[in-house]
């Protein structure tokens, strides 16, 4: 298993790709709409990546992945399964906001395909968990199922993929949901899988 580049070249590699996300007018009415672009987090070293759907308003206005309550639910759970968020890569399959956090277009999850790719190939972690549908679909294809593909990690491209559901879902469905319960094991077999 592969781990995060350290090197000074490799930061200065990600800081680069992060200046042309940054940069990126693809998607017209996105970026008309946009505060900031969220590249997304990746700590040197990080040996699991965590891939959500796009941006949230508290995200947008920040540049920051996951700081709204789902992100707050999600620094719990990685705490509870002895995951420090500081060395753990977040990223999104979509980098800009949809107006009223509508669920990302295909031809926008299209146009930034290429931007997430390349920084998972740049983080090269051991494991990556899709959480919800968008992030899942973006690894299986159209068709795919959480709930079918969740508890194992599969290989796609190369990269270990856990399928897990989003934490707005966890929030949707309540604390007895089985959505928080799925999500609670999954990042506990991550933490697992990464040791």
């Amino acid at each position: 298993m592969t781990s995060a580049p350290t090197s000074a070249a490799a930061a200065a590699e990600w800081n680069a790709l992060s200046a042309q996300i940054r940069g990126c007018v693809a998607c017209v009415e996105l970026a008309e709409a946009r505060c900031n672009v969220v590249v997304g987090q990746a700590p040197a070293g990080a040996r699991l990546a965590l891939v959500g759907e796009a941006p949230g308003a508290q995200e947008d206005a920040s540049g920051e992945p996951f700081v709204g309550r789902a992100g707050q639910l999600l620094n719990r759970l990685l705490a509870e399964a002895n995951l420090d968020r500081a060395e753990v890569a977040v990223v999104n399959t979509l980098k800009c906001r949809p107006p009223n956090n509508r669920a990302p277009r295909s031809a926008e999850l299209a146009r930034c395909r290429g931007w997430l790719e390349q920084q998972l190939a740049l983080i090269a972690p051991a494991l990556i968990v899709a959480m919800g549908s968008t992030a899942v679909t973006w690894f299986h294809g159209p068709g795919a199922r959480i709930g079918v593909l969740r508890g194992e990690p599969r290989v796609i491209g190369g990269r270990q993929v856990l399928a897990t559901y989003h934490p707005s879902a966890a929030l949707r469905f309540g604390p007895a949901g089985a959505p928080m319960a799925a999500l609670r094991e999954d990042l506990a077999a991550a933490a697992r899988w990464v040791a």
